[in-house]
């Protein structure tokens, strides 16, 4: 049987009957790219629609939200680094069917929850079990979220779009070298955020990191790069504390990140500033 080339995100892996993109999460079978993942939940938990970060939408209520495994980044500074970079076999998960998984959504909305948060590692990775579990949730009346660093292909937002309500989308840095430092596709993420914000609410992260992502010049062209798209987007603008590969890294100076708040707020009407 002959290779396959995985279209989902910018990596173009060639997989081999039976091989593991990068990913962790996708996987060749019978001569296809498949979500090996599907259903396989590693985190779960009711949570504050804020902590997502969402601020303009649906503010005061709780969101069901669902991790697996697997990314198809590396960042050296990731706060989840023991599941985006696990697979099967190195991290406990349990299986949830689509209707399963809208069913305990359901049975939660009388704590105030609106829907499911796909998050944790990389949903998008997993996009299969993204369009099946939304479209689950929306035949209940409930909302869908999604937390991605945005780094897939067109046809792969596409296929989703239809039952998300709402994305918050990591924009890591604004150049693409800093973008290829951390395993990643700029234009990729430009395209999937400009996509995504005319079919559904959407709301960006910037992780303030020394070095990759702290000076005024680069915010000041992400906001204005985000203003020209829509100045109501929020932006939110968090602290960077030791994770991952950055262990022995010093936290983000709060002042740093008021100061940037204040540059991005020259284009952007909503700038809030997180983690400190």
């Amino acid at each position: 049987m002959s290779d396959v080339v995985c279209h989902v995100c910018f990596r173009h892996c060639k997989l081999k009957e039976g091989d593991i993109g990068f990913c962790g999460a996708r996987a060749c079978r019978d001569g296809k790219s498949v979500c090996d993942n599907y259903g396989r939940i590693t985190s779960i938990a009711l949570d504050p629609v804020e902590k997502k970060p969402l601020a303009r939408f649906m503010s005061g209520k709780m969101v069901l939200s669902v991790g697996s495994y697997g990314c198809n980044m590396n960042c050296p500074f990731c706060q989840n680094d023991s599941i985006s970079r696990a697979d099967a076999e190195s991290v406990p998960w349990r299986y949830l069917a689509p209707d399963e998984l809208a069913a305990l959504a359901k049975a939660r909305q009388p704590d105030g929850n609106i829907g499911v948060a796909f998050t944790f590692n990389e949903p998008m990775i997993s996009w299969e079990y993204v369009r099946d579990a939304g479209a689950a949730v929306k035949a209940k009346g409930m909302a869908n979220v999604v937390v991605t660093n945005g780094a897939v292909s067109q046809p792969v937002l596409e296929e989703v779009l239809p039952y998300i309500d709402a994305f918050n989308i990591d924009l890591k840095c604004f150049t693409a070298e800093g973008y290829k430092k951390l395993g990643g596709d700029f234009e990729m993420v430009l395209a999937f955020i400009a996509a995504a914000a005319k079919s559904a609410h959407v709301e960006l992260t910037t992780l303030v990191v020394p070095g990759i992502s702290d000076t005024e010049q680069q915010v000041r062209e992400l906001a204005s790069w985000v203003a020209s798209l829509d100045r109501s987007i929020p932006l939110h603008i968090t602290r960077f504390f030791p994770r991952g590969r950055y262990r022995d890294r010093q936290p983000t100076p709060v002042q740093t990140l008021y100061r940037l708040a204040e540059v991005a707020q020259e284009k952007l009407d909503t700038v809030i500033v997180g983690n400190v």
